[in-house]
């Protein structure tokens, strides 16, 4: 086996390290770029999270460029929710109590699973995220009584890659990639050339969700695995590791 991984700068280190310990060998090529986003609207992202109920926190990205902007650890006033426990454990860090998914569902499902968040008849909620992505979590929120705006505190692009790249990791043996996002699963279809699909399709992809693997089976992907979380454990354990 040798796996590829392709999370953003700095985000594969805890992959790096298991597959180390067991003995793995890898080759670590990010496929996403994470930085700040260049708005004028942040004072208005603000000021929503200062007078808000609940702030949903989508990753740990989210996290981050979120508390650089403003100090989270001070807000009293809401009830702060975390998808995934990655995201839980950064706002952990920060000395931030938070409500986490279910441990057997770190997904937006997950989250909408909670009590908690049944009934938010004129509830204020922020989603912080990155730029675009999925909208099913403000909707099922808004149809449940919340007044939903969004933090869009990142934005995701992919990374200037050399386009011998790809025949580097055919020719090394890779054929194991882990995706941790759709926007990773399209960056990683897009870099692949044709003539290099065949060997593409023989290789075991392992996706963090249901929705990435209807990607990637809809982009022809056949030999796709959902580990159900894009944590460390969850990708090691769909290893088969």
């Amino acid at each position: 086996m040798k796996v590829l991984l392709t999370r953003a700068k700095d985000r594969n280190q805890l992959m790096s390290e298991a597959l180390e310990q067991l003995g793995v060998s890898y080759i670590v090529t990010p496929l996403l770029e994470i930085k700040a986003t260049d708005t004028t609207d942040e004072q208005n992202a603000i000021a929503h999270v200062n007078s808000a109920d609940i702030v949903i926190f989508i990753s740990t990205n989210a996290v981050k460029f979120s508390s650089q902007a403003i100090a989270l650890n001070k807000h009293k006033a809401a009830t702060f929710y975390a998808i995934g426990n990655a995201t839980f454990q950064a706002l952990q860090e920060l000395g931030i109590a938070s409500l986490s998914t279910p441990a057997d569902n770190q997904q937006t499902e997950g989250l909408l699973s909670l009590p908690e968040l049944q009934d938010l008849s004129n509830k204020k909620v922020v989603i912080v995220r990155g730029d675009g992505g999925r909208e099913t979590l403000a909707e099922t929120l808004i149809q449940r009584g919340g007044k939903v705006n969004y933090w869009e505190a990142y934005q995701r692009t992919c990374p200037l890659i050399d386009k011998c790249i790809p025949t580097q990791w055919q020719d090394a043996g890779v054929d194991t990639i882990i995706i941790t996002s759709g926007e990773i699963l399209h960056s990683l279809i897009k870099l692949v050339p044709k003539e290099l699909f065949a060997w593409l399709l023989t290789c075991h992809i392992i996706v963090p969700s249901s929705r990435v693997k209807e990607q990637a089976l809809a982009y022809g992907l056949h030999q796709v695995t959902n580990a159900k979380a894009a944590n460390c454990k969850a990708m090691i354990s769909a290893l088969g590791l």
